[in-house]
């Protein structure tokens, strides 16, 4: 089997203005980077706001395991399917990091013949909003530390700076330093953060903004020091948002690119889901909506992250309603689960399978609270047996969810059709009647609460004395009503990433809290998850390279 870069590289593109006329987009409402890319001008999208909505199928999966599970590929397959019966479909998907680019992950542009394309322009530099998202934040990091060197007419207190720069990389020695060093023109001695850039409040503002105005409007608010009396500082205090919105102006515009077999694929922001909300941008959606009759967008990691984030906080600031969910799992993760070693997951093991299932188990009952049709989906690989699919597929049925297999790995939308047939006619036969899993009007500890208990089936939320101190402040500032974001390892329901399968008997550990106050929800920081991850000990780097020819290998 070919790689996924030679796939990708020996896949024959159609220029992009002939994917726009697809869905009647004029190559006037295109603002084109290159051949093969282009972004959606705002005028074609205030053209088509009043339309009515297409159907909107959410992909989410299990917890993610060494094993691979292959929900982005299975997203785009899907939507590959939906063109080969026939359907007008738009794929609406995040724009990958290079911090996991070059760490563990590789890229994130789906796998095999289900992939979204140019793979490698869309892995690396794309059309730089990530680099427009990075600068915006490090605009108001400069704009601030210049305030305070220059007088400090606010009275910021350097000890209550919150706000953090960033960088879209994995650099862990970057997490806790001290700037200012040097002589007094240097600036305030004081220690500062960064974060990844898909971690920045100026990413999650940015996905969730409606508009140019709602963006101005989010930048403002967003809260990045307080005063040594204890008064709150913003972006428009320190009259940064106008330049940071200057920043961000063409990087707004959501992307346009194709898959493999030519479906549209609208591929705007990307919010990690582990530590943001973990969802495309809000204008991509709604323009993919407006579009097609059928969208198919994801959420990162499992569903306990992303679906969560895309029901709670998304869809309620959004007005979103989902139609459909397709949960993503694999044979060889549900016995990963059921604690078989990765060298042995190609071996029929139908008692570990029994005992790893709990975690499908979990999330299907999870997507249930919200009132959605759930179709399971198994994407397959050449060493399951009929055995364990048709134990998984009875087990899914049981208990009230539709099943079927995925093979668009191998065969690209073909491999898709069965799955695609299912969603549709779950869409003809099932009312989706979505939900929130909790109210507004709830206190922030009572929203954090509901998630680990109803989510993670945890018994109960500890917190450290500085986490309960500071929701006490956001709760005086008048942000109660804020959803919930929580910062949570990927790897399990609970937030200790060794526990497998479904944990029980645990407390979630909140030991920091902060409000993103133009993202307008609260972050809860769980565990020992980090806002800056680090490079594994043999990087995704190591492998990456590029010839005399510019052919970039090493991507996957």
């Amino acid at each position: 089997m070919k790689s996924d870069i030679e796939i990708a590289q020996e896949a024959k593109l159609l220029p992009i203005r002939e994917v726009a006329a697809e869905l009647d987009i004029a190559e006037d409402d295109l603002e084109l980077y290159g051949k093969y890319k282009a972004k959606l001008s705002d005028e074609l999208l205030e053209r088509i706001k009043d339309r009515p909505d297409g159907k909107l199928i959410l992909v989410t999966a299990i917890n993610p395991t060494p094993a691979g599970e292959g929900k982005t590929t299975t997203s785009i397959g899907l939507g590959e399917a939906f063109g080969k019966l026939g359907k007008r479909a738009v794929l609406a998907l995040r724009e990958p990091s290079l911090g996991p680019c070059f760490g563990i992950k590789g890229g994130a542009a789906g796998g095999g013949y289900a992939q979204v394309v140019p793979m490698e322009d869309l892995n690396l530099h794309f059309t730089g909003d990530f680099h427009a998202i990075t600068s915006a934040n490090n605009l108001l990091a400069a704009l601030l530390d210049n305030h305070i060197q220059q007088g400090n007419e606010l009275g910021i207190d350097p000890r209550q700076v919150i706000w953090k720069r960033c960088m879209d990389m994995n650099d862990r020695v970057l997490r806790n330093v001290v700037v200012g060093l040097g002589n007094k023109l240097d600036g305030m001695v004081r220690e500062d953060h960064f974060v990844i850039s898909v971690a920045s409040e100026v990413m999650a503002i940015f996905c969730l903004a409606e508009d140019m105005h709602d963006l101005k409007r989010r930048l403002s608010n967003i809260i990045v020091a307080y005063t040594f009396d204890g008064k709150p500082v913003t972006a428009g205090d320190l009259h940064a948002t106008g330049a940071m919105a200057a920043l961000l102006k063409d990087a707004l515009k959501p992307n346009l690119i194709q898959t493999l077999e030519h479906t549209p694929a609208i591929v705007h922001g990307g919010p990690f889901a582990n530590i943001a909300h973990g969802c495309n941008s809000v204008r991509a959606t709604r323009a993919a909506l407006k579009l097609a009759d059928y969208v198919v967008t994801e959420a990162g990691f499992g569903a306990d992250l992303g679906a969560e984030k895309f029901f709670d906080i998304k869809c309620r600031k959004a007005e979103l309603s989902p139609d459909a969910v397709v949960l993503v799992a694999t044979v060889r993760a549900l016995k990963y689960n059921g604690g078989v070693a990765k060298g042995d997951l190609g071996k029929e093991d139908l008692a570990a399978l029994k005992r790893g299932i709990v975690n499908l188990e979990k999330h299907m009952e999870n997507l249930q609270k919200y009132g959605v049709p759930v179709i399971v989906t198994l994407n397959s690989f050449v060493t399951d047996t009929k055995a364990e699919t048709s134990y998984v597929e009875q087990f899914c049925r049981e208990r009230g969810c539709e099943f079927a297999l995925s093979e668009v790995w191998e065969k690209g939308g073909e491999g898709g059709i069965a799955l695609a047939e299912k969603v549709l006619e779950t869409l003809e036969n099932r009312e989706s009647h979505f939900a929130p899993i909790y109210a507004d009007d709830l206190s922030l500890e009572e929203k954090i609460e509901t998630v680990a208990r109803e989510i993670y089936g945890a018994d109960g939320v500890t917190y450290t004395p500085s986490a309960k101190k500071e929701l006490e402040r956001i709760q005086a500032l008048g942000m109660s009503r804020f959803p919930v974001c929580m910062a949570k390892t990927q790897y399990s329901l609970s937030d200790d990433q060794t526990k497998l399968g479904r944990p029980s008997g645990f407390k979630v550990n909140v030991r920091e809290v902060y409000v993103s106050a133009g993202a307008e929800f609260v972050v809860a920081v769980t565990g020992a998850i980090m806002t800056m991850p680090g490079l594994p000990r043999d990087p995704a780097a190591y492998r990456i390279d590029v010839d005399d020819n510019g052919t970039i290998t090493g991507l996957f």
